[in-house]
């Protein structure tokens, strides 16, 4: 179903240029999500193609590929591991999930559930499907021109940085890289799968502090969640 015109609110001649450009970012990445409604492009792979809103945000969250919950979900990071995620952002920013979908635009390597692994749990995206996904997620970061990219697990920080070491390598700091011809800061996180351990026994539980920490600071964050709705008071369980 296609979406209905955008239309701006009234706005003052200093506001207008801004808004003007956010819309029509907003109304590319809209496009593009049909497109990727549409795409067959990988057999292996198990629809529907799952995408969030089009959110214009100079912040970029690069998943690795959806479970097998996402797609009937229509949203990523939708299920077990969306919620670790998403507690950690509330522990670091106090802002809800719902407030965070709204400002960070919310991608991913591959698109599609790539189904279970032979040995058990959910297979990896292979090089071909990883390199015809490629080709969104670099129109996507044309769209955008994202400030800070945040890539989640060690097959995005591939993807965004070129490391296949290991995670405490890069957890933990902040990195300026060049992405799809875009500069932008890199802050890097651990996969939030309740299979790993990573994140949850040391160097792992100080790194990710130290990364969310990073995040918090970041002046990007600090624009994209001004006047955001606080989350309920408290720390939730299992945040660093």
């Amino acid at each position: 179903m296609r979406r209905p015109a955008l239309r701006l609110p009234v706005l003052s001649a200093e506001e207008r240029p801004a808004a003007e450009e956010r819309l029509a970012a907003e109304e590319r990445l809209a496009a593009l999500h049909r497109e990727l409604e549409a795409c067959r492009a990988c057999p292996k792979m198990i629809g529907p193609v799952v995408h969030g809103p089009p959110v214009p945000s100079r912040i970029l969250l690069i998943g690795q590929a959806p479970g097998p919950r996402e797609g009937s979900l229509g949203r990523p990071f939708a299920w077990t591991a969306g919620r670790t995620l998403f507690r950690w952002f509330e522990a670091a920013l106090g802002v809800r999930e719902d407030e965070l979908r709204r400002r960070v635009y919310m991608s991913a390597v591959a698109r599609c559930f790539p189904g279970k692994a032979k040995g058990g749990g959910d297979r990896k995206p292979d090089p071909e499907e990883i390199l015809r996904c490629r080709t969104h997620l670099a129109r996507e970061v044309g769209i955008l021109e994202p400030r800070l990219i945040l890539p989640v697990g060690s097959l995005a920080v591939e993807q965004v940085l070129g490391h296949r070491g290991p995670l405490a390598g890069v957890i933990g700091e902040a990195r300026r890289a060049r992405f799809h011809g875009v500069e932008a800061d890199v802050i890097c996180l651990p996969h939030p799968s309740g299979a790993s351990t990573w994140h949850k026994t040391e160097p792992g539980i100080s790194l990710l502090g130290r990364a969310l920490r990073l995040i918090a600071e970041h002046p990007e964050a600090a624009r994209a969640f001004a006047g955001a709705a606080p989350a309920a008071a408290g720390v939730p369980d299992g945040a660093p």
